[in-house]
């Protein structure tokens, strides 16, 4: 046995050096390690075949760290309350809570600590159970790796893998880390995660191209992110981590995702109600404290009016909305990892996808079996199912699907043939051969390859019985003949055959036959494959398009297949544009041709991100939908990046949304529930803002002209208050279907003009209750002390009913584009939760807390006025509604 390694290794072996911002790299280990042999790589790490023991194990996990890319992201319970907290609003109502009390008013105060307790509260309670759904998506995954600690072979998990550690590989293993292959046998890896390439690639012991090549290049290096197709291997991890090729893809991508159109539109108009106030406030302190004569109850009333006009409910009711929606798209196994995506789902109009596993069943099929002039042959079909059925080597997918072929069986005569022989595919000759004995005592020689390498090696054709001489015009011919099947779509093998004199034995080998027997053979017909479209597909870009969603495919694989299956899913392909055309043009070229194509093909990942720009350059909702590393730029630089529980780690971690089912149908179930939420927040902020528009001229015509405090602090306070928890009901409201028909995004101006039109309609009823306590019911009446008392009390308490009942009731005419409770009904919750704060608002006059907040009984005529304002109310706000949707303004 070898001496023991060190137990630390040196960390300048396994730190590489400084990196440009951006830069992808390999560890300079791993390249070094390529151009080694076996002990030479024992040597440079370390190690030995026995595997490190479990102290120097231990020892280079704690220096170097877990072998993963990205902690997990969860965030603690701490940092969730400082965000809660960390809110303009509820900063605001603490200021003003710490104002109260400073001046004496504890009822005041307590009651905003209620609203700021109630706020906070849910919004921790919400986010904390949305922030857990990608870590439960994660603790569903468990991976290990089979290592050598001690010379005895034991499964670890891949986090507790270090490098110097020697790994077992074989067949659906996935590669723990970038190693360097020491033993091999019959080794092929899928590297499509980081290639996009389809097809499996060989990996050898010994170096098979120079040590400066590319490094996906090189063939004795296996990189973390790809899987074992089939043979197995014995390997050496050289790094691990955030070292490795995809650690530095993962580190390229690092930056803060920009601020969503939704988040900005929220802040703006938390910011306009905020500049409302500091315009508001200041005048209605100087006018209350000009006119009353009293400026220490002008400040109160100001400070209670400053509450009154905070949306403190926003950041909750934000909160609950989306996180209802997360809860609802999780039953439709959608994990929302970023819950603002949520909203951006909703938002928008352009899906941009990969094709493969999306449109595809990510399976190849076998779809045609001819002679050379395209017509159905079964003796083809059975001459390819005979070659893969003897193949002993690697089978790949398109022999997977020859053998899985319904109808092989059938036409194939495998119980009378014996194997003679084998000549193994290599990608050199790009051909496999197996020889078969027929009863009759000949030998045949059957071969199947891409039909450009099977062309040069046939003598003669077959068709119609005859066979054929391959000279130069029957060649030409026949290309074309194959060509019009690669033209649509289909990956084409050659057929070929040679039927000869059975071999004797050579000496001192055990082939009877090789490369050099596949000559003059007979071309039979060809054997065309396809991934063919799923059949929810073209139902689900219908239902997008219906929803209005246009659906761009975005594809690294050839324009040829890329438009069959476009078209087969009802995808436009008159314009298609490929990574060449996308390189020759500016920004603004292609901004301009994304917007008119629908199919993009042989793009790069640097392609896929510019044309996501380009539409965003546009004004455009961009989603995009992939799983590969290659696909990580996009999806980091979409509006959502959406990607499924089975993508590798890099793209679930630039995504927003994970799918537990690569379906567009599912994604067209997700986007309507982000409308949903959408739709209910648009709700809440319609009714916050155009009520505290309206509140902003009540508030000033009561300052200049009722004679005493129109309301007192505690009154606005508790209404106010009330009103926040009648609004709790907000996220459960149904949603009409139109309101999710279309992509709804944040529109500033729209909002505006609800507010300017919609706002001053309380105003006006608020004025005519004020007519009412007046004139009425003679609150003007100041002759004595008493007097006055009774008459302030009475329009206080006849005012805070009429403001909390039309408030309460208004939403429902504000929810809908429809006849409320005709047309269109809300949810029970939100009926009930209605129905339980005004009968609270009523109630709170006639019983003990009324004397403690300064209210009155009101005079029974009060009533039915109240009744006939609240009524017409409603049917001045539906009339003016329905006007701005007639002239399309909200």
């Amino acid at each position: 046995m070898t001496a023991a390694p060190p137990a630390v290794l040196p960390r300048k072996l396994l730190v590489p050096k400084r990196r440009e911002k951006l830069s992808i790299h390999v560890s300079s280990l791993v390249v070094e390690s390529a151009a080694k042999d076996t002990a030479g790589v024992y040597a440079l790490l370390n190690t030995s075949a026995e595997g490190l023991t479990a102290d120097e194990a231990a020892a280079r996990l704690a220096e170097h760290g877990p072998n993963v890319l990205a902690k997990d992201q969860r965030v603690g319970l701490g940092k969730l309350l400082w965000r809660a907290i960390l809110n303009p609003l509820v900063v605001l109502l603490a200021v003003l809570a710490a104002v109260s009390f400073a001046t004496g008013d504890a009822r005041a105060a307590t009651v905003m600590l209620v609203m700021i307790l109630l706020s906070v509260g849910l919004k921790l309670i919400q986010e904390a159970k949305a922030s857990s759904a990608a870590a439960k998506l994660k603790a569903m995954i468990s991976v290990t790796a089979t290592t050598r600690r001690g010379g005895v072979a034991q499964e670890i998990p891949v986090a507790h893998l270090v490098a110097g550690d020697v790994v077992q590989l074989a067949a659906g293993d996935m590669i723990p880390g970038d190693v360097r292959i020491v033993q091999a046998k019959d080794l092929f890896v899928i590297q499509s995660s980081l290639t996009g390439e389809s097809f499996p690639v060989e990996k050898y012991v010994v170096e098979r191209t120079p040590a400066s090549t590319a490094p996906l290049e090189l063939t004795s290096v296996a990189f973390l992110g790809t899987s074992v197709e089939s043979g197995s291997a014995i390997a050496v991890v050289v790094a691990t981590g955030k070292d490795t090729y995809l650690g530095g893809m993962a580190l390229a991508i690092g930056e803060e995702p920009a601020q969503t159109a939704f988040d900005r539109g929220i802040a703006r108009f938390t910011w306009l109600m905020l500049r409302f106030m500091a315009v508001m406030v200041p005048l209605v302190f100087v006018i209350n404290g000009i006119t009353k004569r009293s400026w220490g109850e002008a400040f109160f009333f100001a400070v209670a009016v400053a509450v009154g006009l905070t949306p403190e409910m926003l950041p909750m009711i934000v909160t609950v909305c989306l996180s209802k929606g997360a809860v609802a798209m999780g039953r439709k196994k959608v994990i929302v990892k970023r819950i603002n995506a949520i909203q951006n789902l909703g938002a928008m109009d352009v899906l941009c996808t990969d094709k493969t596993g999306t449109l595809t069943m990510d399976r190849v099929t076998l779809e045609r079996y001819c002679d050379v002039a395209l017509r159905e042959d079964d003796s083809v079909l059975a001459l390819a199912y005979t070659n893969s059925h003897f193949q002993t080597g690697l089978k790949n997918v398109l022999d997977r699907a020859v053998l899985a072929h319904e109808e092989t069986h059938a036409h194939a005569r495998i119980p009378e043939l014996t194997k003679v022989d084998e000549i193994p595919f290599d990608f050199q000759r790009r051909i496999m051969s197996v020889v078969v004995r027929a009863p009759d005592g000949k030998d045949r020689i059957i071969s199947k390859g891409a039909p450009e390498a099977l062309f040069p090696r046939c003598a003669a054709f077959q068709l119609d019985g005859q066979r054929l001489p391959m000279d130069h015009p029957h060649i030409e011919s026949l290309k074309k003949e194959y060509e019009k099947l690669s033209a649509d779509g289909f990956r084409v093998l050659a057929i070929a055959t040679k039927d000869v004199e059975p071999k004797a034995p050579n000496a001192g080998t055990e082939a009877l036959y090789g490369k050099a027997d596949e000559s003059d053979l007979v071309l039979n017909g060809y054997v065309a494959f396809l991934d063919p479209p799923k059949d929810t597909c073209a139902a689900a870009i219908s239902a997008l398009r219906g929803h209005g969603v246009s659906v761009k495919v975005i594809t690294g694989d050839n324009d040829l297949v890329a438009r069959r299956v476009s078209k087969e899913v009802g995808l436009p392909t008159d314009l298609v544009l490929t990574g060449d055309d996308v390189e020759k043009m500016s920004d603004e070229q292609l901004a301009e041709a994304a917007e008119k194509t629908d199919l993009f093909a042989r793009v790069s990942p640097a392609h896929k991100q510019r044309i996501i720009r380009a539409l965003q350059s546009r004004k455009h909702t961009v989603g995009f939908m992939g799983d590969g590393i290659n696909d990580a730029p996009a999806l980091h630089a979409a509006d959502v990046g959406i990607s499924v529980d089975t993508a590798v780690d890099i793209a679930k971690e630039s995504a927003d949304i994970i799918l537990l089912e690569k379906s567009l149908v599912v994604l067209d179930e997700g986007v309507v529930e982000g409308r949903k939420v959408f739709a209910n927040i648009i709700k809440y902020v319609r009714m916050g803002a155009s009520s505290n528009f309206g509140n902003m001229f009540s508030v000033l015509g009561a300052s200049v002209f009722v004679p005493y405090l129109p309301m007192l602090p505690i009154q606005i306070l508790t209404n106010n208050l009330l009103y926040d928890i009648g609004q709790t009901a907000v996220p459960t409201d149904a949603v009409d279907p139109e309101r999710v028909k279309t992509p709804r995004s944040w529109d500033l101006k729209e909002l505006t003009r609800f507010i300017v039109f919609i706002g001053p309609c309380s105003s006006l009823f608020d004025y005519s209750t004020y007519f009412l306590m007046l004139y009425v019911f003679h609150c003007w009446d100041l002759s004595t002390p008493e007097a006055a008392a009774h008459s302030q009390r009475l329009f206080q308490t006849g005012w805070f009913v009429e403001s909390l009942l039309t408030q309460t009731l208004i939403i429902h005419i504000i929810r809908t584009d429809k006849i409320p409770f005709l047309q269109s009904r809300s949810s029970r919750t939100m009926l009930l939760m209605s129905l339980f704060i005004m009968a609270i608002g009523v109630a709170i006059p006639m019983s003990p807390l009324g004397g403690y907040l300064g209210f009155t009984v009101l005079p029974s005529l009060y009533w039915p006025l109240l009744a006939l304002t609240l009524v017409s109310y409603l049917m001045l706000t539906q009339g003016v509604k329905m006007w701005l949707l007639r002239r399309r303004w909200i």
